[in-house]
This record gives C-alpha cells, structure tokens and sequence, in this order.
C-alpha cells in the first residue's frame, strides 16, 4: 500500500489563556511543515472555551494546517475548528454523527485492535496509537509500534503515532504512521521553534533513507 510521506502533528499544553499562548503556536508552526494541531483546553465554560479556540483558530488556519479539538465536538461549528478528536469508542461514535462529513472525526483512546478497526467502519478520519491514558500510563513503545505497523499494513485510514521524545519520531514514521504526534517540543528549554525544526529533520531524514 503506498502511503504519503509523514507529517508532523502538534499537541498542545492545556490552554487557558490563548492570548499568552499564542506567540508559542506562531513559533511553532512557523518552524516547519505541520499538517494538524491538537488544541487541548482547560476546562471552562462553554463561553470561555469557544473564545480561546476563536483566539488561536486564525494563527493555525492561515498556515493551510487543520486545527482539531481534543473532544468538545459540541462547540466545532460555533468556533470554525475544522473538527475534533475523541476519546474512546463511545464518544466518538456518539460525536461523528454531527461532525462528518464536514468536519473531521478522528479517534483516540483505543485500548484494544477491534476498537481500532470499528472506529475505522464508523468512518474515522483518523486512529490515534501511543498516548498516554489513564493514570498517565502508556504502553511500551514496542507495543505502539507493533500497533501502528499492523494498522499501516491492513487498513487505509489514517494512522497518527504519539512520539514521546525526538527519538521515537523515525521509528513510528518507519512503522507507517502517516503523521506523528508530539506534545514535548512545548517545553524543550531551546524553545519550541528549535524543538519542531528538530522534529521535522528527524523525518526528513527518515524519508531520506526509506
């Protein structure tokens, strides 16, 4: 199956101020090719919450990259996000109904192979292995790629591989995640720009020798 060269794909910190986080996302995404942003947010009222993603939606969409919300698919159409991630089987199947086709549907949170595959009939735009889920636990990085290669070589859907580090990049995009998740470059002490650009070359050079 031949499948796109992998990008990059930024998970945000929490956000609580959009305005003092705002120079971080333009460093960012600045840095190099981005194809997505994970926006997670703070928990806040419904009020609250659509005034942030409104705040950072413009400095991600003027770069042609998608801005995704981690949950809150209730607020996509009022707030012009281009879609949202879900949890869990359950919230998703709940969640797609009223974002797709419109807007994208992607799926976290997948415990186990068969829930990977059903979110991918229920129509996913994505499947996301390697986060960190309850109690902060992950699974062994051997485990995430043995996932991400078995879903790369059966199934056409999407694949995002959560990279913990910079040296875990050039293994999961070698396993065949079609974008690689990070959410480290935010507090690397070079600052966030060096720390994408990095990010960036590490699959450059992937694509270089594959």
């Amino acid at each position: 199956m031949l499948r796109s060269a992998p990008r990059l794909y930024l998970v945000t910190p929490e956000v609580a101020d959009a305005g003092a986080f705002s120079p971080e996302l333009q460093a960012a995404l600045a840095a190099a090719d981005v194809a997505a942003v994970l926006l997670r947010l703070q928990t806040a009222d419904s009020h609250t919450l659509i005034g942030r993603v409104r705040t950072l939606a413009p400095i991600v969409q003027q770069r042609n990259v998608a801005l995704v919300l981690d949950g809150h698919p209730d607020i996509v159409a009022r707030t012009g996000a281009d879609g949202a991630q879900l949890a869990g089987l359950a919230a998703f199947s709940a969640a797609r109904g009223a974002l797709k086709p419109a807007c994208i549907a992607g799926c976290a949170g997948l415990r186990t192979r068969h829930d990977a595959m059903l979110a991918g009939e229920q129509g996913a735009d994505y499947v996301l292995f390697g986060e960190r889920q309850g109690q902060g636990r992950r699974p062994a990085f051997a485990a995430v790629l043995e996932r991400v290669a078995w879903w790369a070589e059966l199934f056409e859907v999407p694949c995002v591989g959560y990279a913990e580090t910079q040296a875990e990049i050039a293994p999961l995009a070698e396993a065949g995640a079609d974008f690689v998740a990070l959410d480290f470059v935010w507090t690397d002490a070079r600052g966030v720009g060096k720390a994408v650009a990095e990010a960036a070359a590490r699959l450059s050079q992937r694509e270089l020798v594959a």
